[in-house]
């Protein structure tokens, strides 16, 4: 007896937490199977350029906290609009990896990709626990969970996507405090929420649907409250609310800590009213994201969702929607029913303001994913209003056709593994090959990538052993990508590995439908593939090398960045020295002048010319930085042919002439990292001993005018003009020497601030010089 009484302390509040978890036992099973699967799949997914760029944001932000030097912060963001992008999520991240000790390459993937999928079951808890407060019924509620979270894309990007899915989470976490809030209806509990929604606003803006709904709401309990001491308790409420979330968003953001007022405004502005020039297919058309057509929300939430739940979620908007409109005024007293009311404008009105509005998203709908969390939970009201039409009798049978639907998503889900993120339901033609990568936007953030290099792996016999006799081009995705690798030091090391061209495929929403798998000067030895439709392919080039050896002995037809030399029915590029940049970030045109016109299209026959586009990293490669390109030709007789490359990339002679002004003519700044020089209009970066490496960096430029009001008016609470340029847009490797040019505006300038830095990391060197006077 006195064994069980020294027990019973322990096992008391074991026995309370067990009766707590009880009736939630079946929604606790299917959370942990959720968990075991991701688990057991976190390490077949690839990873985002956003992800490093989240964590870069980070680290600037770190640093200005430090500091305050506001000039350094900015030059440290990988773009200065992240200003204004919280990092409260990233530093959760940092906290669990400096617990585990993780390092920055594999380790700092899985973590990730760990956190954010943890945070994606989080929603789909919220989710349910919501339901279940809602329905006060064990099966709805666990159809609004597996709603939530059976659902492809979003289960995919629950890995990778380290701010749209967190922001879905804390979205369905905002609506489940919510309706607690209001039903214990105390300060404690609004100040809480008010929190909440203060760290969704630092996510993502359109964390101020809550902002503005909760106070909505408090003015109906104003308008119906009895006496001056419920009227008392929701005006403290309500302050505690807007407090809390006031302060959440200023501590979490430190932008806004300098001047917070100005800055809150701006950020709004900024935010509100940003327009994004990002290409997007849609349709079979390309359009800018900031004039998208107004159905594409809609139609790209019909496609990409499981089929079965949107009529069920329609059904439960419009059954909502009915009860308001026939008793308006008893809806707006009932607080429950209200809430119901809550969820339909949480999903309606944000899609109407940016059909409405024209609202720049892109990548497809992944800025609006949050949508999911208020729509999994109309679908259970529809679902629930549906088993209740059909009768007691057939509710097991509504019920059960639910479950099938859930079933056959699963299925997909396992079928497109891991490539989930590609889904698109029956409502669009998934059978003929290559339809939906010349009309949808598919694997937009490459995530793909990552099975090619896998492939290649699995190709390669032995370390040191070569595939083939060709070579590899990556770009800087690529790079990111192969870091999750197992191996990934083979890959990045091996010389054997020095072989195969891993070419995404569609990955810019510009060029998808001009961009086939074919397209490239290799042969495609591998392929993914998902409906039919080409993500990535793997291509041998085995003739590049031969081309970059027997093009010097002939004499090229062109001269510039690239020697161009004419060989048969292609045209060979090629430069020395050459870093990868040249190949990744440039595009190029070949203007060809038909020797017959009549075999020209006819709305080209009248010029007699057609200019033909191609990507550099599509036909080349880098040789131990030398680069080569082959590019093929017409079918049709050639007579002249000149190639354009990208117009701000200066030509070396260009660029040598230049350098020869400034140190001629022109004024010296001041000497150091760089001579910097200044020379009709143009600010001249000269270095005698130039590493081919540290070109690949980014240089800032701010210049200060002697007049504040020359600048562009956005720009004039800075003081300054940012004109941050990368070198390999701007200047030339001149055999063991650098330089680059930089245009100046005309007005008067009075200072000029320079340096290089790496994005996220920080400066390399730093220099200011005066230039007025």
């Amino acid at each position: 007896m006195s064994i069980l009484n020294r027990l019973l302390p322990i096992s008391r509040p074991i026995r309370l937490i067990a009766e707590a978890l009880r009736p939630h036992w079946a929604a606790l099973l299917m959370l942990a199977l959720f968990l075991a699967a991701g688990l057991a799949v976190l390490d077949d997914y690839g990873v985002t350029r956003d992800e490093r760029v989240r964590r870069q944001d980070l680290q600037a932000n770190a640093r200005y906290v430090a500091s305050g030097d506001l000039d350094a912060f900015l030059i440290a963001l990988p773009n200065e609009g992240n200003r204004f992008y919280g990092v409260a999520f990233e530093g959760l991240i940092l906290s669990a990896e400096r617990a585990f000790g993780v390092d920055d390459g594999r380790g700092f993937y899985l973590t990730r990709h760990l956190i954010t999928h943890l945070c994606y079951l989080a929603g789909g808890l919220f989710v349910y626990l919501l339901a279940r407060r809602l329905f006060g019924a064990r099966l709805p509620a666990l159809m609004a969970m597996g709603l939530f979270l059976l659902h492809p894309r979003l289960y995919a990007h629950s890995f990778f996507n380290s701010s749209d899915i967190p922001f879905l989470a804390l979205f369905a976490f905002g609506l489940h405090l919510t309706h607690w809030a209001f039903r214990r209806d105390r300060g404690f509990a609004f100040a809480l929420l008010g929190a909440a929604v203060g760290f969704m606003v630092n996510l993502r803006i359109m964390g101020v649907i809550l902002f503005a709904a909760v106070p909505a709401m408090r003015a109906l309990d104003l308008v119906f409250a009895q006496g001056w001491s419920d009227r008392r308790r929701i005006l403290i409420s309500t302050g505690a609310f807007a407090l809390a979330c006031g302060l959440t968003a200023y501590v979490l953001l430190p932008y806004l800590w300098a001047d917070p007022i100005e800055r809150s405004v701006e950020w709004w502005e900024t935010l509100a009213n940003r327009s994004h020039g990002v290409p997007q297919l849609f349709r079979g058309v390309v359009h800018l994201s900031a004039d998208l057509p107004r159905e594409y929300l809609p139609v790209w939430f019909s496609i990409a969702s499981p089929p079965f739940a949107l009529p069920l979620g329609l059904i439960g908007a419009a059954v909502i929607v009915g009860k308001g409109a026939k008793a308006p005024l008893r809806m707006l007293r009932n607080r429950g029913a209200r809430f119901s009311l809550l969820l339909v404008a949480a999903f309606a009105l944000p899609a109407l303001a940016v059909a409405l509005l024209g609202a720049g998203i892109y990548s497809g709908w992944r800025h609006m994913y949050f949508l999911w969390a208020p729509f999994a939970l109309l679908a259970a009201f529809g679902l629930q209003w549906v088993a209740s039409a059909f009768g007691r009798r057939f509710r097991g049978a509504v019920y059960g056709a639910a479950g099938l639907g859930l079933a056959a998503t699963l299925i997909s889900m396992a079928l497109l593994h891991p490539n989930q993120q590609v889904y698109f339901n029956a409502l669009v033609d998934r059978v003929a090959p290559e339809h939906l990568r010349t009309q949808y936007v598919m694997d937009y953030w490459s995530h793909s990538v990552r099975q090619g290099f896998e492939w290649v792996l699995d190709q390669a016999p032995s370390p040191g052993e070569p595939v083939s006799a060709t070579t590899i081009n990556l770009s800087y995705l690529d790079e990111e990508s192969r870091r999750i690798l197992p191996n990934a030091e083979r890959l990045l090391n091996d010389p054997g590995l020095d072989a195969l061209n891993v070419r995404r495929v569609a990955s810019n929403a510009a060029n998808a439908p001009f961009d086939p798998p074919e397209e490239g000067s290799g042969r495609a030895l591998h392929r993914v593939k998902v409906y039919g439709n080409t993500l990535l392919t793997v291509e041998e080039k085995p003739d590049l090398r031969a081309v970059y050896e027997a093009a010097p002995a002939s004499e090229p037809i062109e001269q510039s960045v690239f020697d161009v030399y004419r060989m048969d029915r292609h045209l060979a590029l090629v430069k020395e020295p050459c870093s990868a940049a040249y190949l990744t970030e440039l595009n190029a045109r070949m203007r060809v002048t038909a020797a017959d016109r009549s075999d020209l299209p006819y709305w080209r026959q009248e010029r007699g010319t057609e200019a033909i586009g191609f990507s550099l990293s599509g036909h080349g490669a880098v040789f131990d930085g030398k680069c080569a390109a082959l590019v093929p030709l017409p079918d049709y007789a050639v007579a002249d042919v000149r190639v354009i490359l990208s117009p701000l990339l200066p030509d070396e002679g260009a660029v040598r002439e230049s350098a020869r002004r400034a140190r001629e003519r022109g004024r010296l700044l001041g000497a150091g990292a760089y001579d910097v020089y200044l020379s009709d209009g143009e600010l001249v970066y000269v270095k005698e001993q130039c590493d081919p490496d540290e070109t690949e960096e980014r240089f800032f430029l701010h210049v200060v005018p002697e007049r504040v009001s020359d600048l562009p008016e956005g720009r004039r609470r800075y003081g300054f003009a940012n004109m941050d340029f990368d070198f390999f847009l701007r200047g030339a490797l001149l055999g063991g020497k650098c330089a680059a040019m930089v245009p100046l505006p005309e007005h008067a300038i009075a200072s000029i601030r320079t340096g290089q830095f790496v994005r996220g990391e920080g400066e390399i060197w730093r220099a200011e010089f005066e230039v007025g006077g």
